[in-house]
């Protein structure tokens, strides 16, 4: 660290409590990455801590008028390097922001960003009420990293993501300056749609201290439906006909090596020697359920299933469910990963799925497919060994052509992980020049120095 940096990290240290900013080499370490394990990762200064907007407004204020870049962080659970740090820079974690208050009576929640999804839907399940969002890693991804990615999961087929349960947020801009936005109203057109700019903008933007979420009854318990196909065309276009009639609350689908990897680690039983299998849901109350549910069991016979099983024993669903979540830990057992995060339009879900193997063949390397089938969104999980130059190397350019597969069949390179640092390459491609230019314009308008996280997302 240099000595015109040292005295700017000593002058933050003195505007905050103590322990809030921290120099130990060793913590510094185990900032520098998010799970997307980015190996061109820098040292940060430090690493900031806050607990209330206040502080991060001094932050903010520091860090402009000395230039240096800031990184903001949830819980590190990020899978496109949204959080790689910066040499130079600093890490601001917002893991200490923690408070949260419930109204039961506007179905609405204040929290801050530090709280992990899964805190969230247990204390507003204590009001009678249920937060929907729901990535796979809700147990330990944070409300602020949700929000900073638009994150989705396994109910948004039919319950949305993200961005549909943000009604209100605090921001701290680059400049330190605090903004409100939007509220709980579940109308509100007063002025541009500021709220919903923020959501997704992986802290290139601004840094989210306080969100205001909108929540539901509870769900109703589902019915489950799993079947398992030799062939993976068979699954995907099932999908298409199912969205076509109903809404399920889930359409899941994993392949061969996502199903195997599973059963390696959890011992369910699951048929090893299908091509793919589909999980799917409906909690629908009432006999229109049970209809919703031998519908898809219909749909997936009709669409060459070699076996469907049904159930409305809530922890035999939960079963099938957990295995789905538990798919890309498992496969990562098997190697490093490089995780994609594709969309495509319905219709093209067969194609993509077709095209990754094609992928898979000609680099050489292992890609298994998950998916949250019903919109579409995709998670080719290519496995390789870093320590193998060669493999390596087929293992980026099959994540490089996985992306370019995805926009030619008029899809995205990402759905709900964010472009983070990994993706950032392909942006253009996807968005075209004139969509790029707009968004490069709005970041220099809230960011003029380009202090907040440089080098992501735009």
């Amino acid at each position: 660290m240099s000595s015109t940096s040292s005295l700017a990290v000593a002058a933050l240290i003195a505007e905050l409590p103590d322990g809030v900013v921290v120099t130990d080499p060793d913590i510094l370490e185990s900032y520098r990455q998010d799970r997307a394990a980015d190996p061109s990762a820098g040292t940060p200064l430090a690493v900031v801590r806050p607990h209330r907007t206040e502080e991060v407004q001094t932050v903010m204020r520091w860090a402009s008028t000395n230039k240096i870049a800031v990184v903001p962080r949830g819980m590190g659970t990020g899978l496109s390097g949204g959080a790689t740090a910066l040499t130079g820079g600093i890490v601001l974690s917002t893991e200490k922001m923690r408070d949260i208050t419930v109204d039961p009576v506007t179905r609405t929640a204040v929290a801050q960003p530090g709280l992990l999804n899964a805190e969230v839907k247990k204390t507003v399940a204590e009001y009678g009420l249920w937060y929907p969002p729901d990535p796979s890693s809700f147990e330990i991804c944070s409300i602020g990293g949700n929000i900073a990615t638009n994150a989705g999961g396994l109910c948004c087929v039919k319950y949305g993501v993200t961005t549909d349960y943000v009604l209100g947020l605090q921001v701290v801009l680059a400049d330190g300056t605090v903004v409100r936005l939007g509220g709980p109203r579940l109308k509100d057109v007063a002025g541009l749609s500021l709220t919903k700019l923020f959501v997704g903008s992986e802290g290139t933007l601004g840094v989210i201290t306080e969100v205001t979420l909108r929540l539901l009854p509870p769900q109703h318990v589902a019915s489950t439906v799993v079947a398992t196909f030799d062939s993976v065309e068979g699954a995907a276009n099932a999908v298409v006909t199912i969205t076509g009639k109903i809404r399920p609350s889930m359409l899941e689908f994993m392949d061969s090596a996502a199903i195997n990897a599973v059963e390696d680690k959890l011992r369910m039983g699951l048929d090893r020697n299908a091509a793919a299998m589909m999980v799917a849901a409906t909690d629908d109350r009432g006999p229109s359920g049970v209809e919703d549910a031998e519908f898809m069991a219909g749909v997936f016979t009709e669409h060459g299933a070699k076996e469907v099983f049904s159930t409305s024993d809530p922890d035999e669903g939960e079963a099938f469910v957990a295995a789905r979540r538990f798919a890309i830990p498992a496969v990562e057992a098997k190697g490093s990963l490089l995780l994609e995060d594709v969309g495509v339009p319905l219709p093209a879900l067969a194609d993509l799925v077709a095209g990754v193997a094609k992928i898979a063949a000609n680099q050489d390397v292992m890609i298994s497919v998950i998916a949250h089938a019903g919109d579409g969104n995709t998670h080719p999980l290519i496995v390789y060994d870093p320590a193998d130059a060669a493999m390596a190397q087929r293992a980026q350019k099959a994540f490089g052509e996985i992306m370019d597969l995805a926009v030619g069949l008029g899809g995205t390179i990402t759905g709900e992980h964010g472009v983070g640092r990994l993706k950032r390459p392909w942006l253009a491609g996807q968005l075209g020049p004139e969509a790029m230019e707009l968004n490069q314009r709005i970041k220099k308008a809230l960011d003029p120095d380009g202090i907040l996280n440089p080098g992501a997302a735009i």
